[in-house]
């Protein structure tokens, strides 16, 4: 490298890299990965029923002191409870899967943190208008 001149007519001495260990780290508010955590629910869910309230997530996140040794290494973990509304009658089991999958990933995508445990606590369940019905109910 070669010497910066500051303008004054004195010369800077080159920068020094500064190894990754010793660059400080990264820290990701609760309540950005809990908005992340949400809006995965809500994209693993699709279309919810007309009075059903869109999901909510409640996270626990905990940084690692030190950001990792290179690019995509996690900078925290995260353990995400969400609350969800869900049609019914409907596979629940498989829906809270793909809840917990798609939270996953896109927390691991989006906030770069490793999730440990998302629990999926269903909070109400929408009966959906069948054939024949009128407001839910048969005539």
């Amino acid at each position: 490298m070669t010497a910066v001149s500051t303008g004054t007519g004195t010369a800077r001495p080159p920068l020094t890299p500064v190894p990754p260990g010793e660059r400080g780290a990264l820290r990701i508010a609760d309540r950005v990965v809990a908005k992340i955590a949400s809006r995965a629910a809500h994209e693993a869910l699709g279309p919810l029923p007309a009075d059903a309230a869109a999901p909510h997530a409640a996270v626990a996140v905990h940084s690692h002191p030190r950001a990792g040794s290179g690019v995509g290494s996690p900078v925290g973990t995260a353990r995400v409870r969400v609350q969800v509304e869900l049609a019914h009658p409907a596979d629940i089991g498989s829906r809270c899967a793909a809840v917990r999958r798609r939270v996953t990933e896109r927390v691991g995508e989006l906030a770069c943190m490793e999730v440990l445990e998302v629990a999926v606590r269903v909070e109400r369940l929408h009966l959906a208008p069948r054939p024949g019905t009128l407001h839910g109910r048969a005539r």
